[in-house]
């Protein structure tokens, strides 16, 4: 028997924006940070999560996860583990915490954190990497994780187990299958809208020299820049190669359709985030008016719910799961199953520090006991900031590799960490130290 001893917050933050990585038409500066949690037994042993942010902020999210800590130290850990269903559902039913969402915002992702924090420890403890935890499970099991509350009139209890009972059928198949092929990749490396066009046209180059048979472009700053990039582009990658764009919520409606169809001869993939994230009336508007263009989002995406609207109401083309934007795992087995019933491929959001690491194993359990063989199904991947974990992604002909170590991803090198702790690290230190003066002449 052990028990949990303290939720450790640390606001961990890397200066991206001095090279503009990450840089798109919404967030010109990012410094790509993480809420990141150690949740700690007497056992010593951890569990370990993130909450990506892109810096300010991050300080705020870090609080909210600390909040949680009532809610588990001094409990058993084994009795916790076992029900990682009940465990979830405690912590979103927190009455008084609802009050700051309901299920969205800064609590949600905080509740995400430590739900997945739980389940790197069992998978941990178990000594697999958290997609097999996940895939070993049967299907009333993975369904008992579920709250259903609120989709019952788009997916019943009796469809969702349906869906799993399929998954589980040539569910050992397809994990060979997953261990020798893995799960394409697209990049959005080459596309950051801070880039020259001479270093958008040599990463590039590179995306298909190493394999990748997608990038992705950020549009939505300025329509004529827009317009050049994906024309350069396209003269690099040449005709039928798949371009897809990412305004990152810039436009409005009417704004949306009038940039992609002007960006048409082209032939952009899809169009992702094209205006704000919860307007599900106005997804659904600019997929008919860019046809055949697909529309894709879900990064931003708060709950399982606005999911289901999205998908109910024929808005989106490509579902993004990310990792650490809904309550955690639970959730997002709530989101796969969705999208496996209105048969919309999932092709989760991994453009931040850690998050290739996390959401690839969301992407293989729906590879192999969910949305199975999909031949849409593609996985973000950016090159930043690998080298601070402790398991990095490991990507070989443009496809995404199982790992196999224990845990679901986050944990990061203890040096890496204590280096960007914000303000006092030594990385932040030094950029906010005061110049020295200049000596007189």
């Amino acid at each position: 028997m052990s028990t949990f001893t303290a939720l450790d917050v640390q606001d961990v933050r890397f200066p991206t924006s001095r090279s503009l990585d990450g840089s798109d038409a919404m967030n010109p500066d990012p410094d790509y940070s993480a809420a990141y949690l150690t949740l700690r037994t007497d056992a010593e042993d951890a569990g370990t999560a993130l909450v990506f942010t892109i810096g300010r902020g991050n300080d705020v999210q870090s609080a909210a996860i600390a909040a949680l800590a009532p809610h588990l130290v001094g409990r058993d850990v084994e009795e916790v583990l076992a029900d990682l269903g009940g465990m979830y559902r405690e912590l979103t039913d927190d009455s008084q915490l609802r009050w700051l969402g309901p299920e969205k915002g800064v609590m949600t992702m905080a509740i995400g954190a430590v739900v997945n924090a739980l389940w790197d420890l069992r998978a941990r403890r178990e000594g697999r990497p958290l997609w097999l935890t996940l895939a070993s499970m049967s299907p009333e099991e993975l369904l008992d994780l579920v709250d259903l509350r609120y989709l019952e009139d788009a997916l019943t209890r009796q469809e969702a187990l349906e869906i799993l009972r399929r998954g589980a059928e040539g569910k050992e198949q397809r994990i060979t299958a997953l261990r020798e092929n893995g799960v394409p990749a697209y990049t959005t490396t080459p596309g950051w809208i801070g880039y020259s066009d001479e270093k958008l046209t040599r990463l590039l180059t590179e995306a298909r020299e190493d394999g990748f048979e997608m990038v992705k472009l950020k549009v939505g700053a300025d329509a004529a820049d827009d317009e050049r990039r994906m024309r350069i582009a396209r003269e690099v990658m040449g005709p039928g190669y798949p371009i897809a764009i990412d305004a990152n919520q810039r436009w409005g409606t009417e704004e949306a359709i009038t940039a992609v169809r002007a960006l048409a001869p082209h032939d952009p993939y899809w169009i992702e985030e094209p205006t704000f994230p919860d307007d599900v009336l106005a997804h659904a508007a600019i997929r008919t008016g860019i046809h055949p263009v697909r529309v894709a989002t879900g990064e931003q995406g708060s709950n399982r719910v606005l999911f289901k609207q999205l998908l109910q109401a024929g808005a989106i083309d490509v579902l993004q799961a990310d990792a650490t934007r809904v309550a955690g795992v639970n959730e997002n087995l709530a989101i796969l199953l969705l999208a496996k019933k209105f048969d919309v491929p999932v092709c989760p959001h991994a453009g931040g520090v850690g998050l290739c690491e996390m959401v690839q194993h969301l992407a293989f359990l729906d590879a192999v006991a969910i949305g199975g063989e999909d031949e849409r199904r593609r996985i973000e991947f950016v090159d930043h900031l690998h080298e601070h974990f402790e398991v990095p992604v490991r990507i070989e002909r443009g496809a995404y590799m199982p790992p196999q170590e224990p845990g679901g991803g986050a944990r990061m090198h203890p040096a890496s960490i204590e280096d960007h702790l914000f303000p006092d690290g030594p990385v932040w230190a030094e950029e906010q130290a005061p110049l020295a003066p200049t000596p007189a002449r």
